[in-house]
């Protein structure tokens, strides 16, 4: 028995890093995803796509797409890329932290009412606002007042048009063998 809680707490945890980390280099499996993904537009252009969680920081997002764009162009045969559009966007929202997150599901129910038998409740305190009926103070730390933070998650896309030959002399033009030498460094992949 204590091997089995052993395993299962340790699957627990392996989960929950897994949770806490910033966005691999990988496929994306869904449009609601993160990583990679990219649309053929024409032979020689793709539209490239690298969509971050909130742990994953706006210079990571981009070097992952500018890495996808220059491995495409190899997988294509290609040997530089030009970049003709790109953008990153920022998807900022703010989020409950530690106690205090409100849930519609929550009515104080053990508050306002007393339990007399099966399926026997009766209500405590008149529903709707009354002022003449008594008031007392309640702190719940789980659903007390909640505090917030602000969560971003970068989505970074890129319009590439591909080429063969020598890059042409262009601060907009890549050569995909020199980005995938020059970035495979900072590339963190999936742990296996």
């Amino acid at each position: 028995m204590p091997k089995f809680r052993l395993i299962a707490g340790l699957a627990a945890l392996s989960i929950l890093a897994a949770c806490a980390t910033a966005t691999p280099y990988q496929a994306a499996l869904d449009s609601s995803s993160r990583g990679y993904s990219e649309q053929q537009i024409e032979n020689n252009r793709f539209r490239v796509q690298f969509a971050g969680n909130s742990l994953t920081d706006r210079k990571t997002v981009e070097t992952y797409l500018l890495y996808r764009a220059a491995e495409l162009t190899k997988l294509n045969g290609y040997d530089h890329f030009r970049v003709v559009h790109r953008d990153t966007d920022a998807e900022s929202r703010m989020v409950p932290i530690g106690g205090g997150a409100y849930s519609p599901y929550y009515d104080h129910f053990y508050l306002d009412y007393y339990y007399y038998g099966p399926r026997s409740y009766y209500r405590t305190r008149p529903y709707g606002y009354d002022p003449f009926w008594p008031r007392w103070g309640y702190y719940d730390p789980y659903w007390g007042p909640a505090e917030y933070r602000e969560s971003t998650r970068y989505i970074a896309s890129a319009e590439i048009l591909m080429g063969k030959g020598a890059k042409p002399d262009d601060a907009a033009y890549f050569d995909a063998d020199q980005v995938i030498m020059n970035l495979s460094g900072s590339i963190v992949r999936p742990q296996p």
